[in-house]
């Protein structure tokens, strides 16, 4: 199995998985430029897990977040400017 590292990937965390209070149980990381895209239009954004879905809210501080998402975020370089 191969590891491939995304180019300038810039994310944010943004939410997929509802529970029965409309409470999601996790956020994920998505690319940032496609969020209002997402937001606005109801196109979908693929998460860094894979996850495919609609942006519908924002995460909070502290929100939970998805570990695989987590994982990959924190293994990507740092982009151009030297920021994660």
């Amino acid at each position: 199995m191969s590891t491939q590292t995304l180019p300038e990937v810039d994310t944010r965390p943004e939410t997929t998985d509802e529970t029965d209070s409309d409470q999601p149980k996790v956020f994920h990381y998505v690319r940032k430029d496609k969020i209002a895209e997402s937001a606005v239009m109801g196109t979908y954004v693929v998460a860094l897990c894979g996850e495919v879905f609609p942006v519908t809210r924002s995460p909070k501080p502290g929100s939970p977040v998805c570990p695989a998402c987590k994982e990959i975020y924190e293994g990507l370089r740092p982009g151009p400017d030297g920021e994660d």
